[in-house]
């Protein structure tokens, strides 16, 4: 018996949350099925401010014009992702959330390199190797997740590597749960999971798995819950902070709790924030329970009306060669990732891209290879013939 022949009892309100853990041959096993969720959709919890300086920094793009105009005070860059270098290859990444330029001056060592003074929150996003003993770093308009423009490089950033406590987690609601056996073990003994994790599945209106959190196993308290009989209210310490969607997108995930889409293009009305909400969802949607063998040959037609963005280029992609709610990539990596087969469609194929100067105009700022030079769209359309996919655009 499958995790999702449980979605269903005889109550008088529907199971919309799973709860389950791998077991050693990672086949899921059922934890508890729960009626409701208070703190599934949470804001991360943004770190503190700091103060950072760059040191010998050369600009492009976006900083060169803000040493450019020394009379604008507080000047913000939004989000920039610090890449530490060694001689080769990029080992550490940081985000610089919201960053504000306070002041700048000439570099004391090189009056053509400039030390600009940041205010911003930090934070760690992924460490490979230790830091180099002489690093570089390389600045990009973005995060880790998405950078896009390179805005200069620097030798130096002041205050970066320093010691910082971790914020505390935001906790999790699990509301009119029904445990299992594991579940029951683990309220008996919490502290004997706090190390686990398990997977929070969200069903949809058909118990169908449209989405999947990781959650922590710790669990701060247990109650009766008020749903009456013998469900539990459950509460778990850490919900998974940085997995968790934001509330603006909770349309979105109604939308999908109807059931997957079966019309094009009902991504087009969320701003870019909204469509990657629903590349999100399109992830768990690409999961089918008996694989097929890829489609090649056919010919496929892309709506390019509302390619505005990156998201927006993804989901469009994804509708044309699959159909509506489908995954084909969400990214540049992952899109070619995807090229290569399993996903349902291979190349060769032909793709007819109508109204391409859409996403011509519209990404034409956009460089989300830090080694490239193509815009987005010419840097898809170019991987695209690389893989053996006749691009034809109208």
């Amino acid at each position: 018996m499958g995790v999702t022949d449980h979605a269903g009892w005889d109550r008088g309100f529907p199971v919309k949350y799973l709860l389950v853990q791998e077991d050693e041959d990672g086949v899921e096993q059922l934890w508890g099925r729960c009626a409701g969720v208070e703190g599934l959709f949470v804001d991360p919890v943004p770190p503190p401010r700091e103060v950072l300086t760059l040191r010998g920094c050369s600009p492009d793009d976006l900083l060169s014009n803000v040493l450019t105009e020394p009379d604008v005070s507080l000047r913000a860059l939004g989000d920039v992702c610090v890449e530490v270098w060694d001689d080769e290859q990029p080992v550490q990444w940081w985000t610089l959330v919201d960053a504000i330029v306070m002041a700048h001056q000439p570099h004391p060592a090189d009056p053509a390199r400039y030390d600009i003074v940041l205010g911003a929150a930090v934070r760690h996003e992924d460490r490979f190797f230790e830091l180099p003993a002489t690093p570089r770093f390389e600045l990009f308009a973005g995060t880790t997740a998405r950078p896009a423009t390179r805005v200069g490089g620097c030798s130096g950033v002041d205050g970066l590597f320093r010691p910082r406590t971790n914020l505390d987690p935001v906790p999790m609601e699990l509301i009119g749960c029904e445990p299992a056996e594991s579940l029951l073990a683990a309220l008996r003994r919490p502290r004997r999971w706090e190390q686990d994790w398990a997977h929070l599945l969200v069903l949809d209106r058909q118990g169908a798995v449209m989405a999947s959190r990781t959650v922590g196993l710790a669990i701060t308290g247990a109650r009766p819950s008020m749903l009456g009989g013998t469900l539990v209210d459950i509460t778990l310490t850490d919900g998974g902070d940085d997995r968790r969607p934001s509330p603006t997108v909770r349309p979105i995930w109604a939308q999908w709790y109807q059931g997957a889409p079966t019309e094009t293009n009902m991504w087009a009305p969320y701003d870019s924030q909204g469509r990657e909400a629903w590349l999100d969802l399109t992830t768990r949607a690409w999961r089918v329970p008996v694989p097929r063998p890829d489609d090649s040959g056919g010919e496929y037609h892309l709506d390019g009306r509302f390619v505005t963005d990156v998201p927006g280029l993804h989901c469009a992609i994804a509708e044309a060669v699959l159909g509506p709610g489908r995954y084909f990539g969400r990214e540049w990596n992952a899109f070619k990732d995807c090229l290569s087969g399993g996903f349902g469609v291979a190349p060769p194929f032909t793709l007819t891209w109508h109204d391409s100067e859409v996403a011509r105009r519209e990404l034409a700022d956009v460089v989300e290879d830090p080694q490239g030079q193509l815009p987005y769209f010419e840097d898809i359309v170019q991987l695209l013939e690389r893989r053996g996919v006749t691009v034809v655009l109208r």
